[in-house]
């Protein structure tokens, strides 16, 4: 036994197993995908989620891997200054040519429970910031909920929406939205059910006007 591979049957072990299985199963109901996949890949979504072991996004879309690109991180957090999700959206925009993001939060997020609760959390309380922002803007509502549930889930429907325009403010979308139309979406999926809510988001006329205004830059000569 070699001290980097660990004991037979260990856990590494029953994995590869269990993907042999999978990919034994794949390749008799789709003989061309691992070829195919082996080529490239041109998802045509950009999902954009919380870490949350209960939210498998391929799953819930019914999807094969290769069909949607992913980024995820705790309580679907967007930030203009984020460079982790940069990368990530400028890849699957700029070069993978995705038609659609796709920003999904999820109802009993553990994130956004923390962020209306006080507890110190080291690290994460920075991470929560922008959730925590949210939650001073929206005290008042926030407390018109007589449940932890349905405070979580309004305040999960405004980290979409902050999330949305963030992503309306980068100028690599903004630029596929305008050449390509690139599509934007919010969505939340229910842990209690297996349901996507549809989280509408719209900007009037005079907001497109003043984003396009304040946020259009173009490249030097």
């Amino acid at each position: 036994m070699s001290e980097h591979t660990g004991p037979k049957g260990g856990f590494a072990h029953t994995l590869a197993e269990r993907v042999e299985q999978w990919s034994s199963s794949m390749e008799q109901s789709d003989p061309e995908f691992f070829p195919k996949s082996a080529k490239g890949q041109s998802p045509r979504i950009l999902w954009i989620g919380c870490a949350d072991s209960r939210i498998p996004e391929s799953t819930i879309l019914g999807l094969k891997p290769g069909e949607v690109f992913v980024h995820r991180n705790i309580a679907n957090i967007i930030t203009p200054t984020d460079i982790n999700s940069l990368s990530v959206i400028e890849f699957a925009v700029a070069h993978l040519k995705v038609e659609h993001i796709l920003v999904c939060g999820h109802t009993s997020c553990g994130g956004v429970n923390a962020a209306l609760g006080n507890t110190r959390l080291g690290l994460l309380d920075i991470w929560l910031q922008p959730m925590r922002q949210l939650r001073m803007e929206h005290t008042e509502e926030l407390e018109k909920f007589d449940t932890q549930g349905d405070k979580t889930h309004r305040l999960s429907q405004y980290n979409i929406l902050r999330s949305l325009e963030v992503l309306r403010m980068n100028p690599t979308v903004m630029d596929a939205m305008a050449e390509r139309n690139l599509e934007l979406h919010g969505v939340i999926y229910h842990v209690e059910n297996g349901k996507l809510e549809v989280v509408e988001s719209s900007e009037d006329e005079t907001k497109l006007k003043k984003r396009l205004a304040a946020f259009t830059t173009k490249k030097s000569a």
